[in-house]
């Protein structure tokens, strides 16, 4: 332990932004909302918060992924405050069952439909990683775009008709028209929000601005060897190093009608409390997921934040104010993205302007 570290436990810490490198290109929608000009579509189409793990991918800065906080003591990753002492800074529950956050966090925008995909689930994870986490996933549609005319759309879940053996002709035959007939094609909007649980195929169109919650991985199966703007995707990119037989087996082969998909995967917000002041509406949480939750505080005014012994995040996607904390005031404006540790008992936001606050949470 370092107890020199500690002290930053009881104060809200924003990090440094943190954009990452994928396969597809995006990335003008997080500038917009970061407000950073120009607002540009590249390679670093995801900002990752509260990170405690690298992202995969070869020839990558070895640290890429993990989140930075500026301290008095100098840049530091958030991974080594945690670390100065686990229980302080994550709660005692968090720490003793994984010793880790168990969550990460991401702003994801496309300007290309990303490949066809699927992330393992905890059962596979366990088998064929070694890994405590798999890869659920939650999707909170937060903007859309329309690109080249395209409606933005998300895919997910195998459609009725979809037989194993036709999956394997499709990825041997690199048919990919053939892959994206297999799946749902469901057309979103800002507000839509949708769970993506290990085993499930999808793929996210163009035009999407959304939030991912997640288990604290990065595998990814890909079954597209080429995205559809021409990049071709290496070996290890596509079956994380097991093999194309082994990467078949990480899907859940089973068959939806598109209300079923709906039913199983859309959510619909529900209001926890509210008042003039606010609305707290949950996302996802364990009606849905152990792995994680989401609410999202809409302020125009004052409220009060209880910590429950676990850490969370908040993250500024509108608006502006300030936090009390401790006793002491700290400001907070849209593109902040704010760790609080579970030594905070409780945190008091105030708003000068409307406010939309996503409060991400770690595993129940």
């Amino acid at each position: 332990m370092n107890k020199d570290l500690e002290k930053y436990a009881h104060i809200p810490l924003k990090q440094l932004n943190n954009r990452v490198w994928r396969t597809y290109e995006g990335g003008a929608l997080i500038d917009r909302w970061k407000k950073t000009s120009p607002e540009i579509d590249g390679a670093m189409p995801e900002e990752w918060i509260m990170s405690t793990v690298t992202a995969r991918g070869n020839n990558r800065p070895e640290d890429e992924g993990l989140s930075l906080i500026e301290t008095e003591d100098g840049t530091l990753a958030l991974k080594e405050l945690i670390n100065s002492n686990v229980e302080l800074y994550l709660g005692k529950a968090l720490a003793d069952k994984f010793g880790t956050t168990g969550v990460l966090i991401k702003m994801l925008d496309s300007k290309e439909r990303l490949t066809v995909q699927v992330h393992p689930d905890k059962e596979y994870a366990k088998t064929v990683f070694n890994s405590e986490f798999g890869k659920t996933e939650s999707w909170y549609v937060l903007n859309t775009r329309e690109i080249d005319g395209e409606k933005p759309v998300v895919y997910m879940g195998f459609k009725k008709h979809v037989t194993r053996a036709e999956w394997r002709l499709h990825f041997e035959n690199q048919n990919i028209q053939g892959m994206l007939d297999c799946l749902h094609k469901i057309e979103v909007k800002p507000g839509d929000a949708f769970m993506i649980y290990g085993g499930v195929p999808h793929a996210i169109g163009s035009g999407c601005f959304l939030m991912e919650v997640q288990e604290p991985t990065d595998y990814t199966m890909r079954v597209e060897k080429t995205t559809p703007n021409g990049l071709t995707i290496g070996p290890e990119l596509i079956h994380q190093g097991v093999g194309e037989e082994k990467m078949l087996e990480c899907f859940h082969y089973d068959n939806y009608t598109l209300d079923e998909a709906l039913e199983a995967w859309k959510i619909t917000p529900e209001v926890l409390e509210s008042s003039s002041e606010f609305t707290l509406r949950t996302l996802f949480n364990k009606k849905h997921t152990n792995c994680f939750g989401l609410s999202e505080l809409l302020l125009d005014g004052t409220h009060t934040i209880k910590g429950n012994s676990c850490f969370y995040a908040a993250v500024i996607y509108s608006g502006e104010g300030t936090m009390i904390c401790n006793n002491k005031e700290y400001t907070f404006s849209q593109g902040d993205e704010i760790f609080i540790s579970a030594a905070i008992s409780e945190i008091t936001f105030v708003s000068k302007e409307p406010s939309k606050i996503l409060l991400c949470y770690p595993p129940n």
